[in-house]
């Protein structure tokens, strides 16, 4: 009789284990995942992004909680704010909302959309926060704003469902929100840290970037400002379109050390042009409310740019780009 342990110690030589190629190989994904999910820059080619259609969430808005002290609504007792001088229009909200579906459509983008509620947490339309795309899948977010916990549920159920690897969950005392995140290119990515993404949160991302030997280059927000993508936006291989006002130098050099141009906002803007969207490289979709001057640097420095509505949806606190999260864009 042949010895058990003997035929199980030939079988792990024949069938061994092996660590490569590593996991975010597009052959090792394609096999062990069905598709290679996840993304290496901010401007290749979109091929797959999530969104969520506003809807019964904001319900909660009670036009009578008015916060006359900072000149619009919420109730901090329930866990709400919407931050417009006027209630929101959530017919209008939609009808911009499947405005940009349809421009993201017509570029060829496949859109899907968050599966199941996540409450009445008014603010789960900016689906960039919840989680960021790096090579091979997904990191969700531990959301610093407490309104927005318990987004990540539905996007751990909705990367799930889709098939999408999750690389890490943000844990601990960690706080990190997607919108302040950035590709800077291949190998190098941005995250600015303020009051709602902290060193711990940034430093759980970079240890599963480096691992994929991607630097993190670490960006202190100036005063109150919220996210990274606020000011600055990737829109071509080596071009970027920002507010400097709300950088801070040192940040502005690091991008000229790194061959990064880029293009300044004008002060007459809407203050959500920079939270535009590369569909493509040289390629933007941007809302409405850029100056002649802003048009005529992007044109040019070879840029084209789609333009829709969305100031409904600013009113709530975001713009095209806090609205989406690239799932699949192409390599450069």
């Amino acid at each position: 009789m042949t010895n058990p342990h003997w035929i199980y110690t030939q079988t792990i030589k024949t069938f061994a284990a092996g660590a490569e190629p590593p996991f975010e190989d597009e052959g090792e994904l394609t096999a062990s995942w069905g598709r290679v999910w996840g993304i290496d820059n901010d401007v290749g080619r979109i091929r797959d992004i999530l969104m969520h259609r506003p809807g019964p969430e904001m319900a909660v808005v009670d036009p009578a909680k008015r916060l006359p002290e900072i000149g619009s609504y919420g109730d901090p007792a329930v866990g709400w704010y919407f931050q417009s001088d006027t209630p929101p229009d959530l017919p209008l909200m939609q009808a911009q909302h499947d405005g940009y579906v349809a421009a993201l459509r017509a570029e060829g983008v496949n859109v899907h959309f968050m599966e199941g509620e996540a409450g009445n947490r008014l603010k789960q339309v900016y689906t960039r926060d919840p989680f960021i795309m790096v090579k091979g899948g997904a990191i969700v977010c531990r959301m610093g704003a407490r309104i927005r916990r318990g987004e990540e549920l539905a996007v751990t159920r909705t990367l799930a469902n889709l098939g999408i690897p999750i690389l890490r969950t943000i844990n601990g005392t960690g706080i990190m929100e997607g919108g302040s995140f950035a590709w800077l290119n291949e190998k190098t990515c941005a995250i600015g840290v303020g009051v709602r993404v902290n060193r711990e949160g940034a430093e759980q991302v970079g240890e599963v970037l480096a691992r994929q030997g991607v630097e993190l280059l670490i960006v202190e927000l100036t005063g109150y400002d919220i996210h990274l993508d606020v000011s600055f936006l990737m829109i071509d291989r080596d071009l970027a379109l920002l507010n400097p006002m709300g950088l801070p130098y040192c940040f502005l050099e690091e991008l000229g050390r790194r061959g990064i141009r880029y293009i300044e906002t004008d002060p007459g803007d809407d203050p959500w042009i920079v939270n535009s969207i590369a569909l493509a490289p040289g390629k933007v979709l941007m809302p409405e409310g850029a100056t002649n001057r802003t048009l005529d640097r992007l044109a040019a420095a070879g840029v084209s740019w789609v333009t829709v509505p969305y100031a409904a949806v600013h009113k709530n606190g975001g713009g095209l780009h806090c609205s989406t999260t690239p799932l699949r864009r192409d390599s450069l």
